[in-house]
């Protein structure tokens, strides 16, 4: 791919940036923020590993200047605030949904073709709210969270168990956070159920511990986190650059699917050149199609809240 572009330079952008660089996924990543000289610096220093690393990518840098990502072929935008001490949902909401939405009439203006990943908090209304600006098909706008979620979920299961994380193979559907529905039916290590290694317990102690995986991070740095969710989108990245067709969870807009329409949701996909290639149906039980249900209220309950905004 010719260019990619990351809004936001802080530490999620950044090391997004850096792991694309170091798999030679684009001729240039451009890294884009409205603080001065911090993207222009850490592009710098990205791009002086890259005889060390042994890659081509350049890496620049630019301050609040959107000409100089057009022609992007894809568009990774985490820019927005973190919640402050008391500081409303409500308030967070309007604060990115208004962060988003100009940034995404940037990115359109001079990237029309491009596929759109969103990274912004909280991520499932900020994804409904990009896809609504950029007026594009919807496998074209869709979110990063269940790559990240289950990257920790597996990890957390690979420590249990004193495995290699790369035999885990697990699924999580629904909202980022506390609402995401874990599918110990559909986790197994190199094809044997997770239930032949683990009881249920267990395995709920970790599906909970997965499930505040991002608080649990704050706590211990006092700051979220940023090498996993750099990791992950890179890798939505190159699945789509190389045009893989292999499946990802990915927040994406339903039609239809699962029984449920316009809502952006966590859902197994296959990920190609065009984006969204396929979203996968799988077979739910009871219980698990009423944990999906209830994760897709709670998501539509803060589409509610923005909709009653009027900021799209």
């Amino acid at each position: 791919m010719e260019k990619i572009t990351i809004i936001g330079a802080g530490n999620v952008g950044a090391t997004c940036a850096n792991v694309i660089a170091q798999k030679d996924l684009a001729r240039e990543v451009v890294m884009l923020d409205i603080k001065k000289g911090v993207a222009e610096g850490k592009a710098l220093d990205i791009w002086q590993t890259s005889s060390i690393k042994k890659f081509n990518t350049r890496v620049t840098g630019v301050t609040d200047d959107y000409l100089k990502t057009q022609g992007s072929g894809i568009v990774i935008i985490t820019s927005g605030v973190p919640r402050k001490p008391g500081m409303s949902r409500d308030d967070l909401i309007k604060t990115n949904a208004t962060i988003v939405k100009e940034v995404t009439e940037k990115v359109v203006k001079y990237s029309p073709d491009a596929i759109i990943i969103i990274v912004s908090n909280p991520l499932d209304v900020m994804t409904y709210t990009a896809y609504k600006t950029a007026n594009k098909l919807h496998n074209k706008v869709f979110g990063m969270a269940g790559i990240l979620d289950t990257g920790r979920y597996r990890a957390f299961l690979a420590s249990a168990l004193n495995v290699s994380p790369k035999d885990i193979h697990a699924l999580l559907l629904g909202g980022h956070g506390d609402t995401m529905v874990p599918l110990p039916r559909y986790t197994s290590i190199s094809g044997i159920p997770v239930s032949e290694f683990l009881g249920k317990d267990e395995l709920n102690k970790i599906v909970e511990r997965t499930k505040k995986g991002g608080g649990e991070l704050v706590g211990l740095m006092g700051t979220s986190a940023w090498y996993a969710p750099g990791a992950a989108v890179a890798q939505m990245v190159e699945a789509i650059v190389d045009d893989e067709r292999s499946i990802h969870p990915v927040c994406a807009c339903l039609k239809g699917e699962y029984g449920l329409s316009d809502v952006y949701l966590g859902v197994p996909v296959i990920l190609g050149k065009n984006g969204v290639e396929e979203i996968i149906q799988i077979e739910l039980d009871e219980e698990e199609k009423k944990l999906l249900t209830e994760s897709a209220n709670s998501v539509k309950k803060v589409l509610k809240i923005l909709d009653d905004m009027n900021i799209l």
